[in-house]
């Protein structure tokens, strides 16, 4: 016999040995749940011979969560279960909480051939959304059985609804009323949308899954299936302000037009009259959304080049073994993994960036959260001045001003900005301060992981506004005018995700913080694009030569 034959005869024989292994667990899960229902049994049973009341049909509980009936006897699990007027310790409480919220033994985790599971189908690439299907990935006993997703909704938000469950404030069955949470803007579904690979790391109909799965949404007494869909894209409106600008606005820089950039209200003493003597300054109108990963595990393996199956392995291993799912339901195919979220700022009207227009002119800064810089104004690095830089030029684009497309004879602008939670380049925010610290005593890293950032100017339509040169296939290519952005990884994602980008503008020197000098330089001579004034590129001995504040500069 040869040895294939022999390794595939093994195979054989290790499939069955797996598929045995999934009925026996499938048939321990309903002993199990025999077994608990019927301690529920003789718990109810045993109280009401003890009872004198012959009349009374059911334990006592002061708040009932679930009803069973079997051999006549009516069963309610509760939130307490003791006698009336019984004094219950903290622990003891807490135990009969638990019960009452998770009935069931502990389910570590579920195999695909497991008796009652029937993941809701889900076809991530279908154009309509029906045959797509929604993300499901509650455990509610109306859903679990449906899951086709695995991880939690509001990725490390999902941490405090939990704590909010454990301490009684909010009920893990409580059903958001959705009726008026429509987006006021509107982000159509576009080519992008159901391309294979083009969006693996969201939910491009996220922000309309209450709409569209209305049904699956309703109870089944309202005629519906009563499964636990959320939305995980929120799409609103809403003015922002930066005393940077108001500062700009004073210097001349940005006009203010009364569409895209308004006067504050006047400030006022605290007995209510106006105070003439304080500029107000200004406040800019922008479209925004707030999108949760979700991601399409397949897609993501073929995005970072790994197989899925090493994908699914490495994220149970290093996120500590919260999700053996990964393992163990390969059938499974989405995860909503426990990251940030990114939110999209649109300043002026979302349609052009799916415009054809040649008129049409695109400003985009794709930038990765640090709080030190942006909410604190840390001078140790440039993510706050390159942000209020990219925030005036996408102004100055929304108003048909932008220098550049001035003198390329557009007419029509919108400017975006893409804000990732992704401190420290992705690492975190103690890892951030140590490469600062290294960055003292020279050295630094490159950029991390770019390469789910373009999926979201696909979802906007900029993929498919066909600005740009003519693809492989020979359809015309997305394009953006300019990109803020000096970051290689991040021009490398948008490129080479099929959207051109006209010109890259780097930080000009005079917005760079002295202390962050050294950041800015280290970025450089790791690939991050940059010209002189002559445009020349800058020498790797030059980079060398820059150095940073002391540590005696900073101590006061």
């Amino acid at each position: 016999m040869s040895n294939d034959a022999i390794l595939t005869q093994i195979l054989f024989q290790i499939q069955a040995i797996q598929v045995s292994q999934q009925t026996l667990a499938a048939k321990v899960d309903v002993l199990y749940d025999v077994y608990d229902l019927l301690t529920v049994v003789g718990r109810c049973v045993s109280r009401r011979r003890s009872n004198s009341d012959s009349k009374l049909d059911k334990c006592h509980f002061h708040s009932s969560v679930e009803l069973y009936n079997l051999g006549g006897f009516r069963i309610a699990t509760s939130l307490s279960t003791s006698p009336p007027g019984k004094t219950l310790t903290t622990e003891t409480k807490d135990k009969e909480r638990e019960k009452a919220l998770y009935p069931g033994r502990v389910l570590l985790t579920t195999y695909p051939d497991q008796h009652g599971i029937q993941p809701y189908i889900l076809h991530w690439f279908a154009k309509d959304p029906l045959v797509r299907g929604p993300v499901i990935c509650s455990r509610l006993p109306s859903s679990i059985k449906f899951r086709n997703a695995l991880g939690a909704h509001s990725g490390s938000y999902s941490i405090y609804r939990a704590l909010a469950i454990g301490m009684g404030t909010l009920s893990p069955s409580h059903r958001p009323d959705y009726s008026m949470t429509a987006p006021p803007v509107d982000i159509p579904p576009n080519e992008s949308w159901w391309t294979p690979g083009k969006i693996i790391s969201f939910d491009p109909w996220g922000h309309l899954a209450p709409q569209i799965f209305a049904n699956q949404l309703r109870t089944k007494e309202e005629g519906g299936e009563g499964l636990d869909v959320r939305p995980s894209i929120a799409v609103t409106r809403a003015h922002i302000k930066l005393s940077e600008l108001d500062e700009t606005v004073r210097r001349g820089g940005i006009d203010v037009d009364g569409k895209i950039v308004m006067k504050s209200r006047p400030v006022k003493r605290e007995d209510g009259s106006v105070n003439e003597s304080i500029d107000p300054g200004v406040e800019v109108a922008v479209s925004k959304a707030a999108v949760e990963p979700v991601w399409y595990l397949p897609g993501v393996a073929e995005r970072f080049g790994i197989s899925e199956t090493l994908l699914r392995r490495s994220l149970f291993e290093e996120t500590g073994g919260m999700y053996p799912e990964l393992i163990t339901r390969p059938d499974i195919k989405v995860f909503l993994p426990p990251i940030g979220n990114f939110t999209v700022y649109i300043f002026g009207d979302p349609a052009l960036l799916s415009s054809s227009s040649p008129d049409v002119h695109v400003t985009l800064r794709v930038h990765d959260e640090c709080n030190g810089s942006d909410v604190f104004g840390s001078d140790i690095c440039t993510c706050k001045p390159y942000l209020v830089y990219a925030i005036e030029e996408c102004i100055r684009t929304a108003q048909g001003v932008q220098a550049d497309m001035v003198k390329d004879g557009k007419k029509k602008g919108v400017g975006v900005v893409v804000y990732f939670r992704k401190e420290g380049r992705a690492l975190g925010e103690v890892t951030k301060y140590l490469v600062y610290n290294l960055r003292k005593r020279g050295g630094d890293s490159a950029d991390r992981f770019q390469a789910l950032m373009s999926d979201v100017l696909h979802w906007l339509g900029i993929g498919v506004n066909g600005r740009g040169s003519a693809g492989a296939d020979g359809k015309k290519r997305g394009r953006v005018d300019n990109m803020v952005s000096m970051s290689d990884m991040k021009y490398d994602a948008v490129v080479g995700s099929g959207i051109d980008v006209g010109r890259r503008y780097e930080l000009p020197d005079h917005l760079i913080p002295p202390d962050s000098r050294v950041e800015i330089d280290a970025k450089i001579a790791s690939g991050y694009f940059s010209t002189r004034k002559d445009g020349k590129e800058l020498t790797p001995e030059e980079l060398r030569k820059t150095v940073g504040r002391g540590w005696e500069e900073v101590e006061h």
